[in-house]
């Protein structure tokens, strides 16, 4: 392993560890199991949760089966029936593979084939409150280079937020946490990547977003690798500051069988997306990966309902009406809603 993707690792592992800490401290009753594997002890591989273009699909070309010749190692946290947590996950990869597809390398064809190196987290918090929003975050780094070459880096990552009821103010406080970590990147950060985020978490079947989106970045390297990583890093740091003071605010709020009903409903779509769209999902099975950690993203307890609509005039309308859509949450203020 190169010292830089050594540091790399260190930092990922200290992000989750401190992500799990402070989530552990939020519950006040559950605890993150651990759950830690490596490749050839039986129990398959994780692939980095990643929704990306940059994601290897299919596994290994000419391997002739999925997941041949990866190897690999990764902790899985895993809560569940907390008092704030329904169910929550937070995982680390680290994967190495002989040859990057073609699939990998979309905007790099000169990397087909050549050996890789990935590691990542990604994390997923559904809450048992429904005024709680579900939440996902992931930050990454993928490496590749034919032999005698020097290896090319990029990073990725970002967080989006999933609330079953919309209230401006925590919109705008998760979208004003992304932008000021990545205002000392580049002014045009912040817009680019939520845009980019707008049109990824984006139910086409439905022709609605997942949520109220974030930020979400990719084959992300051009400000070279100690200022791209430094990046990175700011937006997994940011993210206990753009989540728990919204968790805060919602967590003891009274809710019922209505509230219950709902979240269950639209945890349908969180589903939907993960298991049709999301590209870092679809490798993870494709691949031949760990599929207890692929699929520590989904919800406990969901329901479909044929062709139902909210009634008019009410919170789960509002929802719809207010919220899922594209807006410029950074910039909301009581006045602009007025």
């Amino acid at each position: 392993m190169s010292a830089a993707a050594q540091r790399v690792r260190e930092c990922l592992l200290g992000l989750q560890q401190r992500i799990v800490d402070a989530l552990e401290a939020e519950d006040g009753k559950g605890r993150f199991i651990r759950d830690e594997w490596r490749k050839g002890h039986g129990e398959g591989l994780t692939a980095p949760k990643t929704p990306s273009a940059s994601a290897p699909q299919g596994g290994v070309p000419g391997s002739g089966r999925p997941g041949a010749g990866l190897q690999g190692d990764g902790i899985t946290r895993l809560m569940e029936d907390g008092a704030l947590l329904e169910r929550g996950g937070v995982g680390f990869s680290h994967v190495r593979g002989p040859a990057l597809p073609p699939s990998a390398t979309q905007h790099r064809p000169e990397l087909t084939g050549a050996p890789f190196e990935a590691m990542g987290v990604s994390l997923v918090f559904h809450p048992r409150n429904p005024y709680v929003p579900t939440v996902h975050m992931n930050v990454r780094m993928l490496a590749a280079g034919h032999p005698g070459q020097e290896p090319v880096t990029w990073f990725g990552g970002g967080m989006d937020l999933t609330p079953y009821y919309g209230f401006e103010e925590d919109a705008a406080h998760f979208h004003r946490i992304n932008r000021d970590a990545l205002a000392p990147f580049g002014e045009d950060k912040y817009p680019r990547f939520k845009q980019w985020c707008d049109d990824y978490f984006f139910l086409k079947h439905r022709s609605e977003p997942r949520g109220i989106g974030g930020i979400f970045f990719d084959d992300f390297s051009e400000l070279g690798f100690e200022r791209s990583f430094e990046m990175q890093r700011a937006v997994g740091d940011a993210f206990l500051d753009a989540y728990l003071p919204i968790v805060q605010r919602r967590r003891d709020m009274p809710y019922g069988e209505r509230e219950r009903d709902f979240q269950a409903y639209r945890r349908g779509r969180y589903v939907e997306f993960n298991l049709v769209w999301d590209r870092g999902t679809l490798f993870g099975l494709q691949s031949g990966g760990r599929t207890e950690s692929i699929l520590m993203s989904l919800p406990p307890i969901v329901t479909w309902r044929y062709d139902w609509k909210p009634a008019p005039g009410t919170a789960e309308a509002r929802l719809y009406s207010d919220f899922l859509r594209p807006r410029d949450w950074a910039d909301w203020t009581d006045r602009t809603a007025a």
